[in-house]
């Protein structure tokens, strides 16, 4: 472990690496666009949120110059926009963004503040979230991305490149830190952890966060990271400091902090009176400020008085100019916000594997109707393992997915084929399993992240609402495609942990895919769909037909693809409509025996065959919707009211339901056979909708 802790340094020979002219410009340049939001744009409400970056601003412009690899990629958080503009940004994108004008960031759909920018001719800043501390696992994914790049692919272009995470002193309280934190340092990956510690998260001190309010100095014993901490307002300190902590993760290949403390100039958002602050605590912040420490760092050193005035000059200039030219932009068209919320053809400009160049082979929707019947283990174990054979981009990662097999043995056998490069056990973090995936799919790889059970996403929750909408929410500037394997549902039992459903919570975060295969067949072909796609897919395995028998087909083939949106037709007649999925498509049919029933597996819930079921409804006029999951709020509500808007005259009974209860699993099997919709009471529930 390397340490560095630098309180106060002698002023050192001018560092000639550093254009500190440029550095200069830039500070200048961030403080005259907080300056024209706070004085003008705020108060004409043509900025709605303001996040003063001013004490942050040199130390941030200091590390965006050390990020020259074309690969290297920095994820920031909402006082970020320095480090973006070292970056290269566009001032006009930079204020347009914060006026919720067209281009920019997001063409309006997101705050300015939340930054991205792929940049595909030197380093990116990653998307960022809205939420504190988000930041962090997705970085940790980028790193882990470019080790996986040069130690199992080869490829030497990316030998240099690190990721660079930034966050706020209160942000080290956050799960996300402390996940990407044991990321990093146990697999040993080029990630620089920066901290900028300006003593408050809000209103909160920072000795709130972590003991002591230095969590350098906690991290001291950390193995296997390198600690740089010091002032960020001292100009030569900052620099040197920078310098050192980027070179050690470029050239170690090792993850490193480096904590730099420096003042909040103005409130936490423009609206923060900072009354929690007092007047002298104000001053001594005032006293701190690095502007006018890098002048006198500068002047007459490197320039004289009449050329820092110039550089002022031309910031003010330039953000004006940007000004005008984002004031000029209009608001996009209202219509245009329901576009990429999936891929619809136009391509990101980054994140995915189609977005470096892969193709998907040729497939068919034809299975092969031969060979031996397996269960839904084996076909997703063989599909897995094929996709895996022929794209090295595809890389499976979970709890105990390695040597054991997983807990549902559908990866036995990958790991020792394959390697653990590409199939591996992680730490026990949710958080973090899935905020890997989203950087390593940023990255350009085919993650497939396993959730034990589906209880289990509960802590990942935030990573995936921030997957689902990232292609929106950048109009389309990045995406994140992954496959997140999720099993679920009752077995010979039930428990509140491991029995749970809830497809419809995914279904309800825009922009994920949900599939929910009954069957072998339908597994194959809908996991290879989501292996080759360009959209992050929920694909949830049901623990009861892992291995049920009326579940078993025969394998149907290499090349099998089943569209999503596509439900299948189980059985057909023409007295009644039952739509299903999952566990329960077995019961619905052996209940329908005897009766004249269309039933109809979804396959699918998002998107979901909304043609099918209502041209079936329109013949049979009467629909039945049957699931696992609690009625209330349950996605057969979904379908019900669909059924009900568009098809209520052809109805001859009501729409109806048959659901389990609103109750958590239950454990003993006499009262989980009482709770889940039987074949019996299916087949009651049909009786009593004829007969209406």
């Amino acid at each position: 472990m390397a340490q560095l802790a630098l309180k106060s340094i002698a002023r050192p020979r001018l560092n000639a690496v550093i254009d500190w002219e440029q550095i200069a410009y830039l500070v200048l340049l961030s403080r005259a666009m907080d300056h024209i939001e706070e004085t003008r744009l705020v108060p004409q409400k043509k900025v709605l949120y303001q996040f003063s970056a001013r004490g942050h601003d040199m130390a941030q412009i200091l590390l965006g110059k050390q990020l020259t690899g074309k690969h290297d990629a920095a994820c920031g958080y909402y006082r970020s926009r320095p480090l973006l503009l070292a970056l290269g940004v566009d001032p006009a994108d930079a204020l347009g963004s914060a006026m919720g004008r067209s281009g920019g960031y997001s063409d309006g759909r997101d705050i300015g503040v939340v930054f991205n920018y792929p940049n595909p001719s030197g380093a990116s800043a990653l998307p960022m979230c809205g939420g504190v501390g988000a930041q962090y696992t997705p970085t940790a994914g980028w790193a882990q991305a470019l080790k996986y790049y040069v130690d199992t692919l080869g490829n030497r272009d990316y030998a240099r490149d690190i990721a660079v995470v930034l966050g706020g002193d209160g942000s080290v309280a956050s799960n996300g830190f402390w996940s990407a934190l044991t990321i990093a340092t146990t697999q040993q990956l080029p990630m620089l952890f920066y901290v900028e510690d300006n003593g408050y998260g809000i209103s909160v001190p920072s000795t709130f966060q972590t003991p002591g309010g230095n969590i350098a100095a906690n991290l001291a014993s950390w193995h296997g990271l390198a600690i740089y901490d010091g002032d960020g307002t001292d100009p030569a300190q900052a620099a040197h400091l920078t310098s050192e902590a980027v070179e050690y993760v470029r050239t170690r290949r090792k993850p490193a902090m480096l904590r730099l403390t420096l003042p909040r100039l103005e409130g936490h958002s423009f609206q923060d009176t900072q009354g929690y602050k007092d007047a002298a605590t104000i001053r001594d912040e005032q006293k701190r400020d690095p502007l006018p420490k890098l002048k006198n760092y500068l002047v007459p050193s490197v320039m004289s008085e009449e050329a820092w005035q110039a550089l002022a000059e031309r910031a003010e200039a330039a953000t004006e100019a940007a000004r005008e030219q984002a004031e000029s932009r209009p608001a996009a068209g209202p219509q245009s916000v329901l576009r990429h919320v999936f891929y619809d053809g136009e391509l990101q400009q980054m994140g995915g594997q189609h977005s470096h160049g892969f193709h998907a082979p040729a497939s068919t929707d034809q299975a092969q109707s031969a060979g031996q019947r397996i269960n839904m283990v084996t076909a997703i174990r063989k599909t897995l393992d094929h996709e895996l054979s022929i794209n090295d981009r595809v890389v499976l990662f979970g709890e105990d997915i390695g040597p054991k097999g997983g807990v549902h043995a559908v990866t036995l056998g990958l790991q020792e084929k394959y390697g653990t490069g590409r199939v591996f056990d992680t730490s026990l973090s949710e958080e973090g399993i899935i905020g890997r995936a989203v950087g390593m799919a940023l990255a350009g790889l085919m993650p497939v992240p396993e959730i034990q059970f589906r209880k289990y996403a509960e802590p990942a929750t935030e990573q995936i609402n921030d997957c689902g909408t990232l292609r929106w929410r950048t109009n389309n500037r990045y995406a994140a495609p992954m496959v997140v394997r999720i099993p679920g549902g009752f077995f010979k039992c039930g428990d509140p942990w491991h029995s749970q459903t809830n497809e419809v919570a995914f279904v309800h975060q825009p922009g994920w895919k949900v599939a929910v295969p009954s069957n072998a067949a339908d597994a194959v072909g809908l996991l290879r769909a989501s292996l080759r796609g360009n959209d992050p897919v929920i694909f949830f395995e049901h623990r009861a037909m892992l291995d049920h028998s009326w579940a078993r087909r025969p394998y149907p083939g290499d090349d099998y693809v089943l569209p999503f949106g596509k439900a299948s037709f189980c059985r057909q007649g023409d007295q009644i409509t039952i739509v299903t999925w999952g566990a329960m498509v077995p019961r619905c049919e052996q209940a329908a025996e005897g009766y004249s029933a269309d039933v109809i597996d979804l396959r699918t819930l998002m998107p979901w065959d909304r043609e099918a079921v209502l041209s079936s409804v329109r013949k049979t006029r009467r629909c039945l919707i049957v699931h696992e999951d609690l009625s209330t709020a349950g996605f057969g509500a979904e379908i019900a009211a669909v059924v009900a808007d568009e098809a209520f005259m052809d109805l001859d009974a009501p729409v109806s339901r048959l659901t389990m209860p609103d109750i958590p699993s239950p454990h003993n099997p006499v009262l989980l056979d009482w709770a889940v919709p039987s074949v019996d009471r299916i087949r009651d529930k049909i009786v009593e909708l004829l007969e209406f």
